[in-house]
Protein backbone atom coordinates (compact mmCIF):
# COMPACT_ATOMS: atom_id res chain seq x y z
CA UNK A 1 0.00 0.00 0.00
CA UNK A 2 1.07 3.50 -0.68
CA UNK A 3 0.50 6.05 1.35
CA UNK A 4 1.21 9.42 1.41
CA UNK A 5 1.93 11.36 5.08
CA UNK A 6 1.87 14.92 5.46
CA UNK A 7 4.30 16.27 8.07
CA UNK A 8 4.64 19.34 6.92
CA UNK A 9 3.13 21.01 10.59
CA UNK A 10 5.62 19.04 12.41
CA UNK A 11 8.06 21.77 14.25
CA UNK A 12 11.74 20.70 14.78
CA UNK A 13 11.75 20.10 18.63
CA UNK A 14 9.38 17.04 18.51
CA UNK A 15 6.42 17.45 21.62
CA UNK A 16 3.10 15.96 21.98
CA UNK A 17 1.29 15.33 18.45
CA UNK A 18 4.88 16.13 16.86
CA UNK A 19 6.08 13.32 18.47
CA UNK A 20 3.46 11.12 17.30
CA UNK A 21 3.70 12.02 13.36
CA UNK A 22 7.68 11.77 13.61
CA UNK A 23 6.91 8.16 15.14
CA UNK A 24 4.82 7.17 12.89
CA UNK A 25 6.89 8.22 9.86
CA UNK A 26 10.19 6.28 11.26
CA UNK A 27 7.71 3.21 11.68
CA UNK A 28 5.61 3.13 8.23
CA UNK A 29 8.11 1.54 5.90
CA UNK A 30 9.23 -1.82 8.29
CA UNK A 31 5.32 -2.66 8.14
CA UNK A 32 5.23 -2.89 4.14
CA UNK A 33 3.78 0.84 3.77
CA UNK A 34 5.61 2.22 0.54
CA UNK A 35 5.33 6.08 2.67
CA UNK A 36 5.98 9.47 1.23
CA UNK A 37 6.60 11.86 3.37
CA UNK A 38 5.14 15.44 2.41
CA UNK A 39 7.19 18.04 4.12
CA UNK A 40 8.02 22.17 3.88
CA UNK A 41 10.38 22.81 1.32
CA UNK A 42 13.15 23.69 3.56
CA UNK A 43 12.56 20.38 5.75
CA UNK A 44 13.26 17.74 3.87
CA UNK A 45 17.15 16.83 5.60
CA UNK A 46 15.48 15.90 8.66
CA UNK A 47 13.20 13.81 7.55
CA UNK A 48 15.50 12.09 5.35
CA UNK A 49 17.32 11.15 8.38
CA UNK A 50 14.53 10.49 10.70
CA UNK A 51 12.80 7.77 7.74
CA UNK A 52 15.54 6.76 5.18
CA UNK A 53 13.19 4.24 4.00
CA UNK A 54 10.65 7.18 3.13
CA UNK A 55 10.55 8.79 -0.29
CA UNK A 56 10.74 12.32 0.31
CA UNK A 57 8.48 15.25 -1.08
CA UNK A 58 9.45 18.64 0.21
CA UNK A 59 6.51 20.52 -1.93
CA UNK A 60 4.21 22.68 1.30
CA UNK A 61 5.42 26.58 1.53
CA UNK A 62 6.94 27.07 4.77
CA UNK A 63 4.87 30.03 6.21
CA UNK A 64 2.06 28.31 8.46
CA UNK A 65 -0.46 31.00 6.75
CA UNK A 66 0.81 29.82 3.15
CA UNK A 67 0.55 26.35 4.18
CA UNK A 68 -2.85 25.72 4.89
CA UNK A 69 -4.01 27.28 2.37
CA UNK A 70 -1.48 25.57 -0.11
CA UNK A 71 -2.91 22.32 1.96
CA UNK A 72 -6.29 22.92 1.36
CA UNK A 73 -6.51 23.55 -2.14
CA UNK A 74 -3.71 22.34 -3.96
CA UNK A 75 -1.75 19.29 -1.69
CA UNK A 76 -4.65 17.21 -2.63
CA UNK A 77 -4.14 17.21 -6.03
CA UNK A 78 -0.51 17.22 -6.03
CA UNK A 79 1.49 14.34 -7.17
CA UNK A 80 2.07 12.17 -4.04
CA UNK A 81 -1.17 12.80 -3.54
CA UNK A 82 -2.37 11.46 -6.86
CA UNK A 83 0.12 8.54 -6.33
CA UNK A 84 -0.91 7.49 -2.99
CA UNK A 85 -3.72 5.02 -2.10
CA UNK A 86 -4.31 6.66 0.88
CA UNK A 87 -3.85 10.05 1.93
CA UNK A 88 -2.98 10.73 5.77
CA UNK A 89 -3.89 14.32 6.93
CA UNK A 90 -2.68 13.62 11.06
CA UNK A 91 -3.31 17.10 12.54
CA UNK A 92 -7.28 17.76 12.41
CA UNK A 93 -6.98 19.44 8.36
CA UNK A 94 -7.60 17.70 5.11
CA UNK A 95 -7.34 18.95 1.63
CA UNK A 96 -10.16 20.38 0.17
CA UNK A 97 -9.97 19.23 -3.14
CA UNK A 98 -8.84 16.24 -4.62
CA UNK A 99 -9.52 11.66 -5.15
CA UNK A 100 -7.17 10.09 -3.24
CA UNK A 101 -9.07 8.71 0.05
CA UNK A 102 -7.92 10.84 3.27
CA UNK A 103 -7.53 9.53 6.67
CA UNK A 104 -7.56 12.57 9.55
CA UNK A 105 -6.35 11.93 13.09
CA UNK A 106 -8.38 14.16 15.64
CA UNK A 107 -6.32 14.59 18.84
CA UNK A 108 -8.84 16.05 20.84
CA UNK A 109 -11.61 17.83 21.40
CA UNK A 110 -10.55 20.49 23.47
CA UNK A 111 -11.45 23.33 20.63
CA UNK A 112 -15.62 22.92 21.31
CA UNK A 113 -15.54 21.34 25.23
CA UNK A 114 -12.83 24.38 26.72
CA UNK A 115 -12.27 27.64 23.57
CA UNK A 116 -11.00 29.45 26.53
CA UNK A 117 -7.74 26.87 26.40
CA UNK A 118 -6.59 28.07 23.03
CA UNK A 119 -6.37 31.18 21.51
CA UNK A 120 -9.29 32.58 19.80
CA UNK A 121 -8.17 32.58 16.11
CA UNK A 122 -7.18 28.96 16.85
CA UNK A 123 -10.63 27.82 17.93
CA UNK A 124 -13.04 29.33 14.75
CA UNK A 125 -10.34 27.91 12.66
CA UNK A 126 -10.11 23.96 14.22
CA UNK A 127 -13.79 23.81 14.98
CA UNK A 128 -14.19 24.46 10.90
CA UNK A 129 -11.43 22.07 9.87
CA UNK A 130 -12.71 19.10 12.29
CA UNK A 131 -16.38 19.77 11.12
CA UNK A 132 -14.96 19.71 7.59
CA UNK A 133 -13.00 16.49 7.81
CA UNK A 134 -15.61 14.60 10.19
CA UNK A 135 -17.78 15.05 6.88
CA UNK A 136 -14.92 14.49 3.75
CA UNK A 137 -12.27 11.99 5.58
CA UNK A 138 -12.98 8.13 4.65
CA UNK A 139 -11.86 7.68 8.18
CA UNK A 140 -10.82 9.30 11.52
CA UNK A 141 -7.89 7.72 13.69
CA UNK A 142 -8.55 8.97 16.78
CA UNK A 143 -5.58 8.75 19.77
CA UNK A 144 -8.12 7.37 22.66
CA UNK A 145 -11.28 6.34 23.40
CA UNK A 146 -11.92 9.29 25.50
CA UNK A 147 -11.53 11.25 22.25
CA UNK A 148 -13.36 8.80 20.02
CA UNK A 149 -16.62 9.26 22.85
CA UNK A 150 -16.19 13.13 22.56
CA UNK A 151 -16.35 13.33 18.77
CA UNK A 152 -19.98 11.26 18.83
CA UNK A 153 -21.00 13.95 21.57
CA UNK A 154 -19.65 17.26 19.62
CA UNK A 155 -19.40 16.18 16.08
CA UNK A 156 -21.91 13.29 15.63
CA UNK A 157 -21.92 12.71 11.87
CA UNK A 158 -18.75 11.82 11.44
CA UNK A 159 -16.46 9.27 9.20
CA UNK A 160 -16.09 5.75 11.03
CA UNK A 161 -13.36 6.17 13.62
CA UNK A 162 -10.55 3.81 14.64
CA UNK A 163 -9.03 4.52 17.90
CA UNK A 164 -5.01 4.25 18.08
CA UNK A 165 -3.45 5.30 21.10
CA UNK A 166 -0.33 6.75 21.38
CA UNK A 167 3.00 4.78 22.50
CA UNK A 168 5.92 4.84 23.86
CA UNK A 169 9.88 3.90 23.33
CA UNK A 170 10.36 1.39 26.05
CA UNK A 171 13.80 0.99 24.92
CA UNK A 172 14.44 4.92 25.12
CA UNK A 173 11.75 5.39 28.45
CA UNK A 174 13.38 2.99 30.88
CA UNK A 175 13.50 2.08 34.58
CA UNK A 176 17.55 1.61 34.24
CA UNK A 177 19.28 4.95 35.98
CA UNK A 178 22.87 3.95 35.58
CA UNK A 179 23.80 6.35 33.69
CA UNK A 180 22.18 9.32 35.35
CA UNK A 181 24.11 11.06 37.08
CA UNK A 182 26.65 11.42 34.19
CA UNK A 183 23.92 12.87 31.60
CA UNK A 184 22.75 15.27 34.73
CA UNK A 185 26.65 16.37 34.64
CA UNK A 186 26.87 17.03 30.87
CA UNK A 187 23.65 19.04 30.58
CA UNK A 188 24.11 21.04 33.11
CA UNK A 189 21.73 19.58 35.98
CA UNK A 190 22.52 20.06 39.52
CA UNK A 191 22.77 16.06 40.75
CA UNK A 192 21.69 14.75 44.35
CA UNK A 193 18.68 17.59 44.30
CA UNK A 194 14.74 16.50 45.47
CA UNK A 195 12.66 17.84 42.86
CA UNK A 196 8.81 17.86 41.80
CA UNK A 197 8.96 17.43 37.25
CA UNK A 198 6.61 18.77 34.91
CA UNK A 199 6.82 18.34 31.27
CA UNK A 200 4.96 20.09 28.88
CA UNK A 201 4.19 23.04 26.62
CA UNK A 202 3.91 25.68 29.27
CA UNK A 203 0.22 27.18 28.66
CA UNK A 204 -3.55 27.69 30.38
CA UNK A 205 -5.04 24.49 29.83
CA UNK A 206 -1.31 22.40 31.26
CA UNK A 207 -2.81 23.45 35.17
CA UNK A 208 0.42 24.87 35.54
CA UNK A 209 -1.52 27.29 37.87
CA UNK A 210 -2.47 25.13 40.56
CA UNK A 211 0.87 23.51 40.49
CA UNK A 212 2.22 26.86 41.49
CA UNK A 213 0.07 26.33 44.27
CA UNK A 214 0.37 23.72 45.42
CA UNK A 215 4.44 23.63 45.43
CA UNK A 216 3.93 26.80 47.76
CA UNK A 217 2.36 23.99 50.57
CA UNK A 218 5.10 21.78 49.38
CA UNK A 219 8.07 24.14 49.41
CA UNK A 220 7.11 25.13 53.06
CA UNK A 221 7.26 21.49 54.17
CA UNK A 222 10.29 20.68 52.67
CA UNK A 223 12.96 22.91 52.55
CA UNK A 224 15.42 21.30 49.96
CA UNK A 225 12.79 20.24 47.36
CA UNK A 226 12.46 22.19 44.10
CA UNK A 227 10.14 22.24 41.58
CA UNK A 228 11.66 21.90 37.72
CA UNK A 229 9.53 22.77 34.51
CA UNK A 230 10.38 21.73 31.52
CA UNK A 231 8.63 22.05 27.74
CA UNK A 232 8.60 24.92 25.15
CA UNK A 233 6.86 28.09 25.86
CA UNK A 234 3.13 28.00 24.57
CA UNK A 235 1.40 31.37 24.86
CA UNK A 236 -0.65 32.99 27.49
CA UNK A 237 1.83 33.41 29.36
CA UNK A 238 2.23 36.66 30.99
CA UNK A 239 -0.21 35.35 34.85
CA UNK A 240 1.93 32.67 34.81
CA UNK A 241 5.01 34.83 34.15
CA UNK A 242 3.47 37.23 36.79
CA UNK A 243 2.74 34.59 39.25
CA UNK A 244 6.29 32.73 39.14
CA UNK A 245 7.44 36.09 40.10
CA UNK A 246 5.74 36.56 42.96
CA UNK A 247 5.97 33.02 44.05
CA UNK A 248 7.28 32.47 48.22
CA UNK A 249 9.78 29.99 46.85
CA UNK A 250 9.98 31.05 43.43
CA UNK A 251 14.20 30.99 44.01
CA UNK A 252 13.14 26.93 44.33
CA UNK A 253 11.64 26.60 40.89
CA UNK A 254 13.63 26.34 37.36
CA UNK A 255 12.01 26.64 34.18
CA UNK A 256 14.36 24.39 31.85
CA UNK A 257 12.50 25.12 28.54
CA UNK A 258 12.77 22.59 26.07
CA UNK A 259 15.36 19.79 27.29
CA UNK A 260 17.19 17.49 24.43
CA UNK A 261 15.43 14.43 24.53
CA UNK A 262 19.06 12.11 25.72
CA UNK A 263 18.18 13.91 29.38
CA UNK A 264 14.34 13.48 29.42
CA UNK A 265 14.01 9.73 30.53
CA UNK A 266 16.64 10.63 33.47
CA UNK A 267 14.86 13.71 34.42
CA UNK A 268 11.92 11.24 34.80
CA UNK A 269 13.59 8.39 36.73
CA UNK A 270 15.55 11.05 39.42
CA UNK A 271 11.79 13.46 39.80
CA UNK A 272 10.67 12.67 43.38
CA UNK A 273 7.00 12.44 41.56
CA UNK A 274 6.57 13.64 37.93
CA UNK A 275 3.10 16.28 38.40
CA UNK A 276 0.69 16.47 35.34
CA UNK A 277 -2.41 18.52 36.31
CA UNK A 278 -3.46 19.22 32.85
CA UNK A 279 -7.13 20.34 32.53
CA UNK A 280 -7.34 18.09 29.49
CA UNK A 281 -6.05 16.31 26.70
CA UNK A 282 -6.35 14.41 23.83
CA UNK A 283 -3.66 11.85 25.09
CA UNK A 284 -0.92 13.42 27.75
CA UNK A 285 1.93 11.60 26.90
CA UNK A 286 4.15 13.31 29.29
CA UNK A 287 2.05 11.02 31.60
CA UNK A 288 2.82 7.61 29.84
CA UNK A 289 6.94 8.37 29.40
CA UNK A 290 6.57 8.44 32.92
CA UNK A 291 5.54 5.70 33.48
CA UNK A 292 7.60 4.11 31.17
CA UNK A 293 10.54 5.27 33.32
CA UNK A 294 8.92 4.06 36.72
CA UNK A 295 8.24 7.54 38.22
CA UNK A 296 5.66 8.03 40.51
CA UNK A 297 2.62 10.11 38.46
CA UNK A 298 0.25 12.31 39.72
CA UNK A 299 -2.58 13.49 36.93
CA UNK A 300 -5.98 14.84 36.59
CA UNK A 301 -9.12 12.55 37.06
CA UNK A 302 -11.66 12.00 34.57
CA UNK A 303 -9.73 13.18 31.82
CA UNK A 304 -7.71 11.10 29.03
CA UNK A 305 -4.52 10.70 31.42
CA UNK A 306 -7.02 8.47 33.70
CA UNK A 307 -7.52 6.49 31.19
CA UNK A 308 -3.47 6.38 30.14
CA UNK A 309 -2.56 5.73 33.51
CA UNK A 310 -5.17 3.41 34.75
CA UNK A 311 -3.99 2.49 38.69
CA UNK A 312 -0.37 3.06 38.32
CA UNK A 313 -0.68 6.93 38.89
CA UNK A 314 -2.28 8.94 41.38
CA UNK A 315 -5.48 10.94 40.09
CA UNK A 316 -6.48 14.06 41.72
CA UNK A 317 -9.52 16.55 40.70
CA UNK A 318 -8.80 18.98 38.39
CA UNK A 319 -8.04 22.50 39.66
CA UNK A 320 -7.65 21.31 43.30
CA UNK A 321 -4.49 22.30 44.43
CA UNK A 322 -4.88 21.22 48.05
CA UNK A 323 -5.53 17.83 46.57
CA UNK A 324 -2.33 17.70 44.42
CA UNK A 325 -0.36 19.24 47.02
CA UNK A 326 -1.62 16.04 49.06
CA UNK A 327 -1.17 13.56 45.88
CA UNK A 328 2.84 14.95 45.94
CA UNK A 329 3.58 14.76 49.26
CA UNK A 330 2.41 11.44 49.80
CA UNK A 331 4.37 10.39 46.33
CA UNK A 332 7.55 12.24 47.86
CA UNK A 333 7.05 10.28 51.24
CA UNK A 334 7.30 6.83 49.34
CA UNK A 335 9.97 4.32 51.32
CA UNK A 336 12.55 3.00 48.99
CA UNK A 337 10.33 -0.21 48.98
CA UNK A 338 6.89 1.13 47.84
CA UNK A 339 9.10 3.33 45.49
CA UNK A 340 10.50 -0.01 43.53
CA UNK A 341 6.71 -1.52 43.99
CA UNK A 342 5.18 1.10 42.19
CA UNK A 343 8.05 1.51 39.53
CA UNK A 344 6.82 -1.74 38.64
CA UNK A 345 3.84 -1.44 38.21
CA UNK A 346 4.05 1.94 36.45
CA UNK A 347 6.48 0.20 33.76
CA UNK A 348 4.24 -2.91 33.20
CA UNK A 349 1.00 -0.04 32.66
CA UNK A 350 3.61 1.60 29.91
CA UNK A 351 4.31 -1.87 28.31
CA UNK A 352 0.86 -2.37 27.38
CA UNK A 353 1.37 1.12 24.61
CA UNK A 354 3.91 0.79 21.67
CA UNK A 355 4.20 2.49 18.80
CA UNK A 356 3.72 -0.47 16.94
CA UNK A 357 0.21 -1.32 18.25
CA UNK A 358 -0.37 2.12 17.30
CA UNK A 359 0.65 1.78 13.68
CA UNK A 360 -1.39 -1.82 13.54
CA UNK A 361 -4.36 0.23 13.98
CA UNK A 362 -3.14 3.04 11.59
CA UNK A 363 -2.77 0.12 9.00
CA UNK A 364 -6.35 -1.13 10.08
CA UNK A 365 -7.76 2.75 9.27
CA UNK A 366 -5.62 2.69 6.02
CA UNK A 367 -6.51 -0.43 4.89
CA UNK A 368 -10.98 0.86 5.60
CA UNK A 369 -10.29 3.87 3.86
CA UNK A 370 -9.03 2.36 0.95
CA UNK A 371 -11.82 -0.12 0.43
CA UNK A 372 -14.16 2.76 0.56
CA UNK A 373 -16.52 0.67 2.97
Amino acid sequence: MKVALDVSAVPPRLAGAGRYVAELARRLPAHGIQSTLVTRRDDAGRWARWSPASTLAPIVPERRVARLVFEAWRLGTSEPARRADVWHAPHYTMPHRGSTPTVVTIHDLTFFTNPEWHERSKVAFFRRAINYSAEHAKVLISVSDFTARQLDEFVPRHAPVVVAPHGVDLERFTTDSSGDEQLFRTHGLATGVPYVFFLGTVEPRKGLDVLLEAFAELASSDSSLELWLAGQAGWGLNEFDETLARHPASSRIRRLGYVDEEVLPALLRQARVVAYPSRGEGFGLPVLEALACGAPVVTSRDTVMAEVAGDAASLVTVGDSAQLAKGLLQCCAMSPDRRDQHSKAARERAERFTWDASLAQHLVAYTLARSGE
